[in-house]
């Protein structure tokens, strides 16, 4: 009877045992512990994990997530030695020290010690009692009921890390690695003994202990901790002396920002996800947008950003940014050649200047890209066989059915060879070209390069894309430019390591040697080397109304650009590519971290050649009387293709030998192209004497030739009608004329329209008018002052 009697009581017992674990394990499913979810995208890191940007989270908290193996050995010490030396080991609760405090308030009728494990700690953080009872009895046993159902739930590593990125740490600062942030200025990976022990003891007052607003309370504190673990010998007391004569000085909590825009495109980026359908849009490299992942949540999303790098160039334009006119703003990128990665990006010229539109991020403003876009343009005529690097060129004016150019600095230079040309950044020459390469083909490479070139609805592609008739972007140009030091080849840059690394061919590999060497000093083969870490290829922009200065560049680690402007598209008078934007690239181009480099190796496809003007022919295969000048350029694929043919004219520049009407004969002559008469001096007559052109000559009317001018009487210049009179026959535009005076663009007039000439300055003046197709006359006068 008495074992049957102990057997039904023990049956009812486990039967009131299971009963109660199944009443609290369906309490714990009613009633589950507020686990917060975890924050997604919060952060943003550069490449060496610094922070560059953080996000509060929903509720307004600033908080950045970290795991115990991201946070320094000595803290979790001084955390786990001062608040729970047995979290490892115990439930969830702590019988001994609840058992404790007990005995400590029933004597002392108050709370002497907590006797609260640090998962009891992380319930109260999670679910906060109400103001003033957190002492109470019943806020004690409901943190221990959640503290219990913590530790079923959740491991002891996932516990530690909810009571590091929550716990308090004064004001809106929340976790252990958002307060190193703020008060140290350091990540919580590498705190020092005085700084864990700190940071271990701040969460008890928060408000009270601030190292920012009380330092005198915080040091008292972090004391107290520093003796605690001494006594317990987890620390020896040669370490705890040391580190209590450490001084808590603690800078005020602000935001800490580098790279902002560059880190808010990446906060945008993790939040959006892969829109549906979106494997049917190509990216401008033609690869599927549904590529693109969403970040996984909870994580920092990590950057290419060099942090000294990008420091440094913040710094350089917050040195200028009190040099620009109001409202102008400026962006710089900086890509590796190599692995396409951002190391700098700077969106606008100094972030907390709203009236410089500092939230508008012109590294992907689509703007006018004025003459950067020429280098390409050049690679795609000797690519093509056009031209070699000392091919001649006409810098003269001249009509492209209908459309005139002139350059910026309202000039002509006459004969140019392409290095010259591009060197100069002449429009004329690059027109001519564009025309024989043909724009659509030309924008069609781009694109498929990288560079999407944006015209107004309805437009084709045009003679003017050459000189910034259509628009892009200064990472599209970056990205393009990279193809000058990696054989050709253009690259889309990369904000952050897991990013698909997008190439593609936009040049050979001869071309890009030959154009990035006429950008870093003329494209001369005899020249002798400059090496150093600074040697540069770069060429500068500038938009129609002084909108947009440019500045691009290629060293042989990195490919850089700079854009300066007015975000909303308004003109900025005076300055322009080469004196403003090209200074900021070269002070850039000496904080980079180039180290020591070698030349560019020359490709098997690209020789040195010397040739002949006005012919462009090989020097070894033109006649001696053919040659007036010698030029030594490179030569892609062996190639040296003649002087590209005269546009109107049927007949060459290699006058045949033949005979005169009257029996003469003549040998075989080379002719300069009849655009450069105005230009030139030298100019072989006929062979058999008079007009070496069919047409009426040019004359100037108005002026004569040599006459001596002066001023009425309290003038204070000398105004003179002039035209053009007897033009020769019309072929397409003949009848504009150009006039150019001492050397510069006056104006252009029709047929014999005649117009007003002003001379005011005294001396000898040079007077020039010249038809489309070269025709020409040319006097000089001079201004004799009152």
């Amino acid at each position: 009877m008495v074992v049957l009697s102990r057997w039904v009581t023990a049956s009812r017992w486990r039967r009131v045992l299971a009963g109660a674990l199944g009443t609290l394990l369906v309490l714990d499913l009613a009633l589950p512990p507020p686990i917060p979810p975890t924050e997604r995208g919060s952060v943003i890191v550069a490449a060496d994990g610094t922070p560059l940007r953080t996000y509060p989270g929903a509720d307004g908290i600033w908080r950045q997530p970290v795991t115990p193996a991201q946070v320094s050995p000595l803290y979790l010490e001084a955390l786990l030695g001062y608040e729970d030396r047995w979290f490892r080991w115990h439930p969830g609760v702590n019988p001994l020290a609840l058992a404790r405090a007990g005995w400590q308030w029933a004597r002392a009728g108050r709370v002497v010690s907590g006797g609260s494990t640090l998962t009891m700690q992380v319930a109260r953080i999670l679910e906060p009692p109400p103001p003033g009872g957190s002492r109470t009895l019943a806020a004690k046993l409901r943190q221990t009921l959640r503290a219990l159902q913590l530790e079923l739930r959740l491991s002891k590593s996932q516990i530690l890390t909810l009571y590091l990125n929550h716990a308090p740490m004064g004001g809106i600062v929340e976790g252990v690695e958002m307060a190193s942030r703020a008060y140290l200025g350091k990540s919580a990976a590498s705190l020092s003994h005085a700084e864990a022990a700190l940071l271990a003891a701040l969460p008890q007052a928060p408000s009270r202990l601030r190292p920012d607003r009380a330092a005198a309370a915080a040091s008292s504190a972090r004391d107290k901790v520093l003796r605690r673990l001494e006594a317990q010998g987890q620390w020896t007391a040669a370490t705890v002396d040391d580190a209590r004569l450490e001084r808590v000085a603690a800078q005020p909590i602000r935001a800490q920002w580098l790279a902002p825009l560059a880190a808010e495109r990446l906060r945008q980026r993790a939040l959006t996800a892969p829109p549906s359908g979106c494997a049917l849009r190509y990216s401008p490299f033609g690869r599927p947008c549904g590529l693109m992942q969403r970040h996984p949540p909870g994580l920092p999303v990590r950057s290419t950003i060099d942090v000294e790098l990008q420091s440094s160039i913040e710094r350089l334009l917050l040195d200028r940014v009190h040099a620009l006119p109001p409202k102008v703003s400026a962006a710089v990128l900086v890509m590796d050649n190599d692995t396409l990665a951002v190391r700098a990006y700077a969106g606008s010229v100094d972030f907390s200047d709203q009236r410089r539109a500092a939230h508008v991020d012109m590294t992907r403003g689509v703007r006018s890209p004025g003459s950067t876009l020429k280098p390409f343009l050049y690679a795609m005529a000797l690519d093509d066989g056009l031209i070699h690097s000392e091919s001649l060129l006409v810098d003269a004016p001249q009509s492209f059915g209908g459309y005139q150019p002139g350059n910026f600095q309202a000039t002509f230079s006459g004969a140019v060879s392409a290095a010259e040309a591009l060197q100069k950044s002449l429009n004329v020459p690059a027109v001519d070209l564009l025309d024989r390469v043909g724009p659509l083909r030309f924008a069609a490479q781009l694109r498929a390069a990288g560079l999407r070139l944006r015209l107004l609805q309805g437009d084709a592609p045009n003679l003017s894309l050459i000189l910034g008739g259509g628009g892009t972007t200064l990472e599209e140009l970056v990205g393009a430019y990279r193809a000058l030091a990696r054989g050709g080849i253009a690259g889309r840059p990369r904000l952050t390591p897991d990013e698909p690394r997008i190439e593609s061919r936009l040049m050979s590999e001869g071309a890009a040697f030959i154009v990035r060497d006429i950008l870093e000093g003329g494209g001369h083969p005899e020249r002798p080397f400059a090496g150093g870490p600074q040697r540069l290829a770069w060429k500068t922009g500038t938009s129609f109304g002084f909108r947009d200065a440019w500045a691009v560049g290629v060293t042989s680690r990195h490919t850089l650009g700079v854009w300066v402007g007015r975000p909303d598209g308004t003109p900025n008078p005076g300055h322009f590519g080469a004196n403003t934007a090209a200074p900021l690239l070269h002070d850039i181009v000496a904080v980079l971290p180039e180290g020591t480099s070698a030349p560019p190796s020359r490709p098997a496809s690209v020789r040195p050649a010397l040739s002949c003007w006005p012919l462009g022919l090989a020097f070894d295969a033109t006649a001696p009387g053919q040659c007036a000048e010698r030029r030594s350029g490179w030569a892609l694929n062996g190639a040296l293709p003649p002087t590209l043919p005269e546009r109107g004219r049927s007949d060459g520049l290699l006058l045949a030998e033949g005979r005169c009407a009257d029996g003469r004969p003549y040998p075989a002559q080379a002719r300069w192209p009849t655009a450069l008469d105005a230009f030139r001096h030298d100019v072989a007559p006929a062979p058999c004497g008079g007009a070496a052109a069919p047409g009426t000559p040019l004359r100037i009317t108005g002026l004569d030739d040599g006459a001596v001018l002066r001023a009425a009487p309290g003038a204070a210049a000398i105004d003179v009608a002039v035209s053009a009179q007897g033009q020769a026959e019309a072929r397409g535009d003949a009848a504009w004329v150009h006039w150019l005076v001492d050397g510069q663009h006056a104006r252009r007039s029709r047929g014999s329209e005649s117009w007003t000439l002003r001379l005011s300055d005294p001396g000898r003046h040079t007077i020039t008018a010249l038809d489309s197709h070269g025709r020409h006359h040319r006097i000089a006068v001079t201004v004799v002052p009152r």
